[in-house]
């Protein structure tokens, strides 16, 4: 039991009562009912919740495990924040697109409006040195 909650896991076990069991060469079903160890049971699983009340984790597997899903949270934030900023950007440019649009169909009616006005006289520089005397 000691072992156990230092963290001395063996190769393909875990910090529980099967483990327990296995290493002490104990049929697991002593450690249940009102069989002969029962209080070795209650007593790890005691000691286990102590352990894990005060932040340590006598299976790094579990400690791993813990910070894994800690990871995938924080990146599942990361990527609902970047979708929704994809999301904002692109409906931007396609706000930009249609301002571009309707901004250049303003100019081509201004050009052909003014194309198409004979009111417009266009004024030509003059020859001032024929109006003007010799100096």
């Amino acid at each position: 039991m000691d072992r156990l909650l230092r963290g001395e896991i063996p190769p393909g076990g875990n910090c529980d009562i099967k483990t327990l069991a296995r290493e002490a060469g104990v049929d697991r079903t002593a450690f249940y009912g009102n069989r002969p160890y029962t209080h070795l049971r209650t007593e790890f699983e005691d000691r286990l919740r102590l352990l894990q009340q005060t932040g340590q984790t006598p299976d790094p597997r579990v400690a791993q495990i813990a910070r894994l899903k800690a990871d995938i949270d924080n990146l599942k934030e990361r990527i609902s924040q970047a979708d929704q900023k994809i999301a904002e950007l692109t409906d931007f440019r396609g706000q930009a697109l249609a301002r571009l649009a309707a901004q250049h169909d303003e100019i081509v009616r201004l050009r052909e409006i003014a194309a198409g006005a004979s009111q417009v006289i266009r004024l030509l520089p003059t020859n001032r040195s024929k109006t003007i005397g010799p100096c």
